[in-house]
């Protein structure tokens, strides 16, 4: 077998076997493929696209491409989460904490920032003492003692895909959903737990701006982990606006605790409910899930994870978010807020030194943006509408952005869930 032929066969739309996918993927680790011949194959593949059986073949060959974490010992209690990538998205540490008050084991590997969207390890290792470097004996030593860990993948998981997720990044195939799903995919397989729920993000601040491309995304992705033997079901979001008033790595982190506190009437929890409750899918999960936040009880298992991770007892006592600046921003007139624009957020706190353009920049962990008001509220000239949190002086600047990403105009907003579709 040649991978010049399979480059070949692609390129003329043929669907590809499992062997030539499994030749390819092992060329891929083992560099026996070279990277301009796996980039020529993404991009047929990008052009011509992959049947669902070709994707779950693709899926199934990079989980395979490394170490896989072994959660057999707890049978079907393991859950996990994956969302695509939103704008003040911190559903993690409501959704992982909930369902492990509820004797679910939650196995977390998550990711970091890149773009416009946070990454849920930067986010909690804007914390003081948190690591989500975790060894392998940690790792399940943590699990064992508590039920749920949230770390970073360890090099030797899904390896095929750290190397295939950098060349797509330069050669304009990001956007392919077989590969999206694919990607996606396999951290999920190879991560271990049987029962998955996948956020599929929708709308200005996402990366599928449509529903019709997030909907194909998520009926992909739901149909590759059920061929592989897992309970996946995914829900479509709605991301044209922010998901919390909160925006920026330890402000996520605190405006998840503020839900876990009891705080939860907002587009926030109304998500993280909903995970919750397809991931349960049993009548009457709704009540148990807000029992669990009602009584402490996934306070309670947050702050044991923060700390089990490093942070100090009295972690969730301390202000968590400790920027260097602040500055209010007023409305300028009077009316309703029409909208807030999420994408224009994103790009605000980036600009404030909150996110990544490449993977090897640093961040700022404490600058973010809080808002004072949502979709449909009504303002009066001179209300606050949001605080901006920043580090370096000059930035002061950025606010004018923040004050222009709220529209207000004189009509009330017809009211909308986040909830767009539920995929089984």
């Amino acid at each position: 077998m040649r991978i010049y032929d399979i480059i070949e066969d692609k390129r003329n739309k043929k669907a590809l076997s499992q062997e030539q996918i499994d030749f390819w993927i092992k060329g891929v680790v083992d560099k026996s493929v070279a990277d301009y011949q796996s980039a020529a194959l993404l991009m047929a593949i990008a052009i011509n696209g992959m049947t669902d059986e070709e994707t779950y073949y693709l899926t199934k060959a990079m989980a395979d491409s490394g170490d896989k974490a072994d959660l057999s010992a707890y049978g079907d209690r393991t859950v996990d989460k994956h969302s695509s990538g939103g704008v003040g998205d911190s559903t993690s540490f409501i959704v992982i904490p909930v369902m492990s008050a509820l004797g679910k084991v939650c196995a977390k590997m998550s990711g970091r920032g890149l773009g416009h969207t946070g990454g849920t390890l930067d986010k909690l290792e804007a914390i003081e003492g948190v690591s989500t470097s975790l060894s392998e004996e940690k790792f399940y030593a943590q699990l064992n003692r508590t039920g749920l860990v949230i770390a970073g993948q360890t090099k030797d998981i899904c390896p095929a895909d750290k190397i295939l997720y950098a060349l797509r990044d330069v050669t304009a195939t990001v956007e392919s959903i077989p590969l999206i799903a694919s990607s996606i995919m396999s951290k999920k397989l190879a991560a271990g737990a049987k029962n998955i729920v996948l956020d599929v993000k929708c709308g200005k601040g996402a990366f599928m701006h449509d529903e019709e491309s997030a909907e194909k995304l998520a009926k992909l992705m739901v149909e590759t982990g059920k061929r592989a033997g897992r309970n996946v079901s995914a829900l479509i979001t709605d991301m044209d606006e922010p998901l919390s008033d909160y925006i920026g790595n330890s402000l996520e982190v605190e405006g998840a605790v503020k839900v876990l506190e009891g705080k939860t009437d907002c587009p926030l929890y109304e998500v993280a409910k909903a995970l919750c409750v397809t991931l349960l899918g049993y009548e009457g999960a709704e009540k148990d899930v807000d029992e669990a936040v009602k009584s402490g009880a996934a306070l309670n298992k947050f702050r044991e994870l923060l700390i089990e991770q490093g942070a100090a007892e009295d972690v969730l006592e301390k202000p968590l978010v400790r920027a260097k600046c602040k500055i209010e921003v007023f409305a300028d007139s009077s009316g309703y807020v029409q909208s807030i624009d999420a994408m224009k957020a994103a790009r605000t706190v980036l600009a404030l030194g909150g996110g990544r353009n490449r993977k090897e920049d640093e961040i700022l962990p404490h600058v973010g943006i809080k808002y004072n008001v949502r979709r449909g509220d009504k303002v009066e000239e001179d209300d606050l509408l949001a605080t901006m949190y920043f580090d370096r002086y000059e930035d002061v600047a950025y606010a004018m952005d923040v004050k222009n990403s709220v529209k207000i105009s004189d009509s009330k907003p017809v009211e909308k869930s986040r909830i767009i579709k539920i995929i089984k």
